[in-house]
């Protein structure tokens, strides 16, 4: 399956039905009436958001969406037939643009999650609603209304609660597959993992967190430069990163420091995320060289460091309680908040 994160798509609502001008004829009746019904509504369009879908494929081809024509009114009184409401699903985590303002209309996290993004056209009314004492046989009707148009930008921003980043080769989908069931492509060059892998890890208690994979960073992502760019904006939505860095590499502080600089050059807050760092691969190091490398990232960062090998496991199930000691306290804290704020207004 291709992983796209952004399409834009134009939707259209459906045009309301026209009234119409009628007249009863019945038998016995001389003078009749008017009779000529409204037209129906037309079609609104919605978004609403689902976990059958992890990528908006579905929008990559298919471009323009439009809801159906309301009917046109008929005669003795009846109203014509409303337009079929479009629904389009969407992935959890789509955020909806305005393409021409960049507005953010909304932005759908929850499944089942529903947002109107356009109206349809009211029905036109026919004859029959313009009769008065003073005209008997009103002979004029009105068109049914256009619906709303809009262009929009969809974009996906994937739910985490935990980012995995790194340079290329750092071992993030190694350590992702060791640590959940996921189950990544993975080779012995850089650049691999082309898209974002997700991985639900369990906590002690049985509850699931997800995890995510972040490829392509490498400096200048913040500038557009290699894949990056286009996957910055999946770690918005995560509380808490786990940086790995590769203790093979020619400069290790140096490919920390590089990923640091692109957090930053994004901006959003991602360089204020909590960040726990995972010096991986020390399987290839002696007790030395890792204690080395230890007091030398102890030097540069205040961040919880583990030397880790996401290959054999080791070291795992210590950062792995960093990450659930960081979530729990960002989840209290959030409740001291909630609570602070209850008392203001009581």
């Amino acid at each position: 399956m291709k992983f796209i994160d952004q399409v834009e798509v134009e939707v259209e609502a459906g045009k309301g039905g026209d009234g119409i001008v009628a007249f009863r004829r019945e038998k016995y009746v001389p003078a009749g009436g008017p009779s000529g019904g409204n037209g129906g509504r037309g079609g609104s369009i919605l978004f609403k958001a689902t976990t059958k879908l992890q990528t908006l494929l579905d929008f990559k081809y298919a471009r323009r969406f439009k809801a159906d024509d309301g009917g046109r009114g008929g005669p003795n009184n009846c109203t014509g037939a409303a337009g079929k409401d479009l629904i389009l699903e969407i992935p959890c985590g789509t955020m909806i643009y305005d393409s021409e303002t960049e507005e953010v209309i909304a932005d759908l996290i929850n499944p089942d999650d529903t947002f109107l993004i356009v109206k349809g056209g009211k029905g036109g009314l026919g004859n029959q609603h313009f009769l008065s004492n003073s005209n008997r046989a009103p002979e004029y009707a009105l068109p049914g209304l256009e619906g709303e148009i809009k262009q929009l930008r969809l974009e996906l921003k994937l739910l985490a609660e935990v980012g995995i980043i790194g340079l290329p080769n750092a071992g993030k989908s190694t350590l992702i597959s060791s640590l959940s069931s996921a189950k990544p492509k993975i080779a012995d060059y850089p650049f691999t993992t082309l898209i974002p892998n997700l991985g639900v890890v369990r906590k002690p208690t049985g509850d699931g967190t997800v995890f995510a994979d972040i490829p392509g960073l490498i400096e200048g992502a913040s500038d557009g430069i290699g894949l990056g760019h286009d996957f910055l904006r999946h770690i918005e939505r995560t509380r808490v990163l786990v940086h790995l860095v590769d203790v093979n590499s020619n400069d290790p502080i140096h490919d920390y420091q590089v990923i640091q600089a692109e957090l930053s050059a994004y901006g959003r807050g991602l360089c204020d995320r909590p960040q726990i760092i995972g010096l991986n691969k020390i399987d290839s190091m002696d007790e030395e060289s890792q204690q080395y490398i230890l007091k030398e990232f102890q030097g540069i960062s205040n961040d919880p460091i583990f030397l880790i090998s996401g290959v054999a496991g080791t070291g795992c199930n210590a950062l792995l309680q960093a990450v659930w000691n960081q979530l729990d306290l960002m989840k209290e804290d959030a409740v001291k908040e909630i609570s602070f704020l209850e008392s203001l207004h009581s």
